[in-house]
């Protein structure tokens, strides 16, 4: 039997730097029409019918204060959206696609996985991880770019509020997966996350739930901590195994202690 063709399929497309020196590598999905999307990035955010989803690679040392214009720019470039607007208007005028940004190696570290028709694509850097809630007084590193982008893909439509739901489930996932890779920490304090589900057809009803015990809830969920799970051990092959304290909370005694899993 001949396997379903992948929801999400990438293409590597390169730009350059904020500084101007260098390229970099983005990753581009054209979905293409009749997809309908979640999510919190800073570009074509909120909820709304999209086509496209781009996760740009930036310097460790970015500077830009207009980071939906410069992704607005880099999807222009390789062909993705109508470029750069100046002012509020970027938000509206390239609301055809997604634009996440991360400081993580995309290529280096990206990790997919299915599960019964659902697709997760992540990609991880935790060189600056900690948990959500700590003390008031607590000082935080500067935060850079999002380094835990997660898109997730549906061949079913949901709701509006399944939509949400699911954005719900496939945070639980990514946090049950950096608990069992050893990563004292519940994220990054940029990651960013986009859910696509098909648009409803003609006379079609919506799925009404996305949380983990629903039926693509859990599918969505089990697709996003295998390619969390994958894509932090790629992080974290990648750097030295020095000790790090995560905000608010303990030293972490290593990457990956005993509780480890498999994917």
């Amino acid at each position: 039997m001949t396997p379903p063709k992948p929801l999400i399929t990438t293409e590597t497309v390169q730009h350059r730097d904020a500084d101007g020196a260098g390229a970099l590598p983005a990753l581009l999905w054209r979905a293409g029409p009749g997809w309908r999307m979640i999510s919190s990035a800073v570009l074509g955010g909120g909820i709304g019918t999209r086509s496209w989803v781009l996760n740009a690679q930036v310097g460790h040392g970015y500077t830009r204060r207009d980071p939906a214009a410069h992704l607005a720019e880099i999807a222009a470039g390789a062909g993705a959206g109508p470029g750069a607007v100046p002012g509020p208007a970027v938000r509206t005028a390239v609301a055809a696609g997604v634009g996440l940004m991360t400081a993580a190696d995309v290529l280096g570290t990206r990790s997919h996985a299915r599960d019964g028709g659902a697709e997760a694509l992540v990609t991880a850097g935790v060189g600056v991880c900690g948990w959500a809630a700590v003390p008031p007084a607590a000082t935080l590193p500067h935060p850079g770019p999002g380094t835990i982008n997660t898109l997730v893909a549906l061949p079913v439509p949901l709701t509006d509020a399944a939509l949400v739901n699911a954005v719900a489930t496939a945070t639980e996932a990514k946090v049950q997966a950096l608990f069992e890779c050893g990563c004292d920490a519940s994220g990054t304090p940029t990651d960013a996350v986009c859910v696509a589900a098909r648009a409803p057809r003609p006379g079609e009803r919506a799925e009404e739930f996305a949380g983990p015990r629903s039926l693509w809830g859990a599918r969505l969920a089990r697709a996003v901590r295998r390619a969390t799970l994958r894509a932090v051990t790629l992080d974290a092959a990648s750097r030295s195994p020095e000790r790090e304290r995560a905000p608010g909370g303990p030293p972490r005694a290593g990457r990956f202690p005993a509780r480890r899993v498999s994917p």
